[in-house]
């Protein structure tokens, strides 16, 4: 069992992590804006779910992967990168008219969800940073390391869930403001595009610091 202490400090870093500007809260931000706070949240689903592969990639060791194998991560980053530049041509191609009609651009729940899966999956990143985090709050005085690396990873998720809803919320709350203006809804479209060709830019060009 992990004690309080460090489960309380685990909790307090996971919360500055999830507030502090990064690929998913910005992600989640951009969508929020462009179709309202439930779009957001569906997307913080589909994020957290996510993470259940980079826990699992961890306590099985596979992360180890992605920090040694060049190929391996140039090959996922890159498919996140690709993924991340069709969500900015979508939005540079989105029109004001097209924001007023509901499911017009995310056709359903399920797809705003899946959206928020792939965005996260695809950042090899994250396994590596899981890797470098989950450990340091585990300890084999504590009992099984991978019990308590899944533990970790499921209050890490319950924590990007309340910090990304409530970006969702008020992200969403300003969409529905601009909303009311066409040349705004075409701005923020432009924008949006923009913020995901520059998260697309940092994934393509970051380093594994391959060992």
């Amino acid at each position: 069992m992990i004690p309080a202490e460090s489960l309380i400090t685990f909790i307090l870093a996971s919360t500055l992590l999830g507030l502090a500007p990064g690929p998913d809260n910005i992600f989640v931000l951009t969508q929020s804006a462009l179709y309202g706070k439930r779009s957001g949240v569906l997307v913080t689903l589909g994020l957290c779910t996510g993470l259940i592969a980079h826990t699992a990639a961890v306590a099985l060791g596979v992360a180890a992967i992605f920090q040694t194998s060049l190929i391996a991560f140039t090959v996922l980053k890159t498919a996140g990168a690709a993924y991340l530049l069709f969500l900015a041509w979508q939005a540079f191609r989105a029109s004001a008219s097209s924001l007023n009609v509901p499911g017009s651009n995310l056709r359903s729940s399920g797809a705003l969800y899946r959206r928020g899966i792939i965005m996260n999956i695809t950042n090899p990143k994250v396994s590596i940073f899981f890797l470098a985090f989950l450990p340091q709050f585990a300890s084999p005085d504590n009992g099984a390391l991978m019990p308590q690396i899944f533990f970790l990873g499921g209050v890490f998720m319950v924590t990007s869930l309340v910090v990304f809803s409530g970006i969702a919320v008020l992200a969403g709350a300003l969409g529905n403001w601009l909303s009311k203006s066409p040349k705004a809804q075409v701005y923020l479209n432009r924008i949006a595009g923009t913020v995901f060709a520059g998260l697309a830019f940092k994934l393509a060009t970051a380093n594994a610091h391959i060992r």
